[in-house]
């Protein structure tokens, strides 16, 4: 008994000096199998995308994560972002479970292609998904024109995004073996269907109530993975709760087009005033900050050019009317670009990425204020004369030292000066202590009058 003490002693003191000593020494314990749980709550923007990207690279390159899952509740959401995650569905190496989920959720639009895309489709009780039209072509009813302009002809662009979408969600469900009639009929006709409807008619695999059923659900099923045959063995698999991090919240703010637009906006203003009062400043360093993570955020955003332009054209407009007053025509004018541009700027119809159009009337009658008054103001300071030397003295008060009528001193900024006084509306002398107004110098020669007073 006393060995074993000894030799596990001496074992934890070489461990101290040498820790892969200590790895050979002690037994390898069995890695525990760890199944991610990536969670997708809203529209699925940039940061959504970053955030399900990344976690599923992650998953990976773990050899214990036999899985991943996915829960979804979301409205829709960007193309780009939706192509970009399910890309990174196909090509994983792992099993990607999707959940809707929790009861009441929903996986309307983008969020029914990440459904199929996935190996395993899943749905709880009391939740819905469909309405996989592109939201460009599936704009809402006109009101009082009758049943003939709500099916109007859709334009060429319309049917280009209206079959593409039908085809990217046919070769989904022709991939993982799901209803192909169905998927159409949800991007054509926006069909929806609940969680009991889909597993009938083949859209869902199972319905589960949590993540932790649908391991149990899916523990044991052979499915195909890059067109191979996987085992799932789920069995001892631990759930690992992944959140987005702080680079992905970062990301999500600054990607609301409301944050960006109005951290633009600081940019753009910071650095006006930098401009109209040199020497590089907060306003300089704030605004240079601000407009570049505002660029970085429309990057990720569907921006509109056009918009942007008419952004930049009214701002200019503005200014131009701050520098060279038109009576309103260079005020008006941009007032009128910088509206429509900021109504244009983000080229999408959902709601999540829109700018408010409230934002972007007080917005609007805040840069009309702010431009044309402080910038005017701005630029009064920045021409007007300053006067320094023997000139700042005209217009100063002085003091008579000794009584005269023609010459004599007076005293100003305490010193002696010698003064003559000239005065047309009065010809009274002068006398000690009085106060005098300097009109005029020549040389050293002070010419007065009196004051005023």
């Amino acid at each position: 008994m006393s060995r074993w003490v000894v030799v596990m002693i001496l074992s934890a003191l070489l461990g101290l000096l040498n820790p892969s000593f200590a790895e050979s020494v002690e037994p390898k314990s069995i890695a525990t199998k760890t199944v991610p749980v990536l969670t997708i709550s809203g529209a699925i923007g940039p940061a959504v995308s970053d955030y399900v990207t990344k976690e599923i690279l992650r998953a990976n390159q773990q050899l214990n994560s036999p899985a991943i899952i996915i829960t979804l509740d979301t409205p829709g959401g960007l193309s780009s972002s939706l192509r970009d995650i399910n890309q990174h569905i196909l090509a994983s190496n792992i099993p990607v479970l999707c959940l809707v989920y929790p009861q009441g959720a929903r996986a309307a639009s983008a969020g029914t292609y990440i459904l199929y895309a996935c190996h395993i489709a899943a749905m709880s009780s009391a939740t819905t998904l469909g309405a996989a039209t592109p939201v460009m072509i599936g704009g809402a009813p006109k009101a009082g024109k009758g049943q003939e302009e709500q099916s109007k002809e859709p334009t060429a662009m319309e049917k280009k995004v209206l079959n593409d979408s039908i085809a990217y969600i046919r070769s989904l469900a022709q991939l993982r073996g799901r209803n192909v009639e169905w998927a159409e009929k949800a991007v054509i006709e926006a069909a929806t269907l609940s969680s009991i409807e889909a597993l009938k008619m083949n859209v869902i695999n199972l319905i589960a109530e949590s993540p932790e059923s649908l391991i149990e659900l899916t523990d044991g099923q052979i499915l195909e993975v890059n067109k191979q045959q996987y085992a799932m063995d789920l069995t001892g698999s631990v759930l690992e709760q992944r959140l987005p991090d702080w680079r992905n919240q970062f990301i999500a703010t600054i990607t609301d087009p409301n944050i960006a637009y109005i951290l633009m906006l600081i940019g753009i203003y910071g650095l006006l005033l930098e401009f109209y009062s040199p020497g590089f400043g907060v306003a300089g360093i704030t605004g240079a900050i601000s407009l570049l993570i505002a660029l970085y955020a429309f990057q990720l955003l569907p921006v509109n050019y056009v918009g942007l332009g008419l952004l930049f054209v009214g701002l200019a407009l503005l200014i131009a009317e701050s520098l060279m007053p038109s009576f309103g025509l260079f005020g008006i004018g941009g007032m009128i670009a910088f509206t429509l541009g900021s109504v244009f700027l983000i080229d999408s119809d959902l709601p999540e990425f829109t700018i408010s159009l409230t934002l972007v009337y007080s917005i609007t009658l805040m840069s009309a204020v702010f431009i044309i008054l402080v910038l005017r103001t701005l630029l009064r300071l920045k021409n007007k004369r300053i006067v320094s030397g023997l000139d700042a003295l005209i217009g100063s008060e002085a003091t008579v030292m000794t009584s005269f009528s023609d010459q004599g001193f007076v005293h100003v900024r305490g010193e002696r000066w010698a003064a003559v006084y000239s005065d047309s509306t009065s010809s009274e002398p002068l006398h000690k202590g009085d106060t005098v107004v300097i009109y005029a110098i020549d040389a050293l020669t002070l010419f007065v009058k009196k004051s005023e007073e």
